[in-house]
């Protein structure tokens, strides 16, 4: 059972502190107003050995599990049970150590005077900053199951979205790494042993031979000084991508790319469509609602467009004009869809139904460009490891040659 450290004032307003054991922090405020105390303060106590032993334990909930945890709420919620009887509920049905661990925790928050929203952001890898901000924008504006359950519709169509991503880079992803493995198989022990025959009968082998005989040379004597810089220049890498500058970087890198540079501004747009249709349509004022949904387009320097747009709404501009300052992101007939759709009063479902378009459009690129990536790695492939066997075949051909 948890302790909880307190500070309390009795009747007559003297102060006083402790540690009591409770079940939640809910149950140890009614201990002390059963005695006669007035919590001030009451927190979870945690000594040095608890929170060694909590760092080594695992803490990461499933995707599936959050999804569910927010839909099984937001249904609590529309049924009218409490908010904090709802996460007492779904505590205890949680079938995962860490997600019961979390919800308690929410829980406990919740029932100690903290909104859901800030209860929430206390896990950032269950609960990103987004959907924290839709949070707090439904429980000020009183329709948090609404947003709720828009959330986890959201959270299923970005799963799903990204898993045809991820299924779609598989094949290539795989024909590298075997291009990759058979090229220094050849490299490092096919080669050399030809290499050796070549040398016993002499005479002058082929440009191409004497290239790859080269490449498999330095392929063996400085291999591991390779693999070592690869390996320092992938952690540098990680580590630059980490800060403001390298991750701006990387992202104008990856939109100024012909092909990759269009399906990010893609995806980019059908999230920033669906999630401030999302909130358009749960009730959230337009303001509030693009600074909600800026978070969830990903891309920092589009997010920044999204930013200077909104400054422009704040003004008085119509949202279709400032869109429109942002090419990359809103192409011109999205911005003429809008403008409709925010003088007909169906901006929310508008944005809906493009975000809908763009993601079976996003799709179909994601398809064409596997289709062209699958013919031209195995292209690649094949021209890599022919080169070297027709390399390694030409002095066959001026073997008698070389024996005279």
């Amino acid at each position: 059972m948890p302790t909880y450290a307190y500070t309390a004032v009795d009747a007559t307003g003297r102060k006083t502190t402790g540690l009591a054991p409770g079940g939640s922090r809910a149950a140890v405020v009614d201990d002390l107003a059963a005695k006669g105390l007035y919590p001030v303060r009451v927190e979870e106590h945690v000594d040095r050995a608890s929170v060694e032993d909590t760092s080594r334990r695992p803490g990461r909930v499933s995707a599936a599990s959050v999804e569910a945890f927010i839909r099984e709420l937001a249904n609590l919620l529309r049924a009218g049970v409490p908010l904090s009887r709802a996460l007492q509920i779904l505590t205890r049905e949680a079938s995962q150590a860490a997600a019961r661990k979390q919800w308690a925790a929410i829980h406990d928050d919740v029932a100690g005077g903290s909104s859901l929203a800030d209860a929430m952001a206390k896990w950032p890898r269950s609960f990103p900053r987004v959907y924290v901000a839709m949070v707090r924008a439904g429980e000020t504006g009183g329709f948090l199951d609404v947003v709720l359950e828009q959330i986890a519709d959201f959270r299923s169509r970005e799963q799903d979205l990204l898993g045809r991503v991820r299924s779609a880079l598989v094949y290539p992803i795989v024909l590298s790494v075997l291009a990759t493995v058979v090229l220094v198989f050849l490299l490092t022990y096919f080669i050399p042993r030809f290499s050796a025959i070549f040398a016993e009968f002499g005479g002058s082998l082929p440009w191409l031979t004497r290239a790859i005989v080269a490449c498999s040379g330095a392929a063996t004597h400085y291999g591991h000084i390779v693999i070592v810089a690869a390996v320092v220049l992938f952690v540098l890498l990680r580590r630059a991508l980490v800060t403001e500058r390298g991750r701006r970087t990387w992202e104008n890198l990856m939109l100024g790319m012909p092909l990759i540079g269009r399906l990010v501004a893609r995806f980019a747009l059908v999230r920033f469509c669906r999630m401030l249709g999302t909130l358009l349509a749960a009730g959230v004022p337009l303001v509030t609602a693009l600074k909600v949904a800026r978070e969830a387009i990903g891309n920092q320097t589009l997010s920044d467009a999204v930013t200077r747009a909104t400054e422009q709404v704040q003004r008085g501009a119509a949202l279709a004009a400032s869109l429109a300052e942002c090419p990359a992101l809103f192409p011109g007939s999205v911005v003429e869809m809008v403008a409709v759709a925010e003088q007909t009063g169906r901006l929310d479902k508008e944005l809906q139904r493009l975000a809908a378009n763009y993601e079976g459009e996003l799709d179909r690129r994601l398809r064409m460009l596997v289709a062209l990536l699958e013919p031209a790695f195995l292209f690649v492939m094949a021209a890599l490891v022919g080169t070297v066997v027709i390399g390694m075949l030409l002095p066959v051909f001026t073997l008698q040659e070389l024996i005279r």
